[in-house]
């Protein structure tokens, strides 16, 4: 299965380091990882670029109590 990233955009500021770091621990096993930002700053795209990178099954866990109050 190829997950492919369709974007008119390409990860700015901060987001390409995230990006590496992320599949860098992923990639040496890393049992958990966080990432952190604020509203808006990208962290859904971040990730997509994450999985997409990483070309494998992913399941994102998101506590949507906090996002509807």
């Amino acid at each position: 299965m190829n997950f492919k990233l369709t974007s008119d955009f390409q990860p700015t500021g901060d987001q390409p380091t995230a990006i590496e770091q992320l599949v860098k621990g992923l990639n040496e096993g890393e049992p958990s990882q966080v990432l952190l930002g604020v509203t808006g700053s990208g962290k859904t795209f971040t990730v997509a670029n994450v999985v997409a990178q990483l070309n494998r099954p992913t399941l994102v866990l998101s506590h949507n109590k906090t996002l509807a109050a």
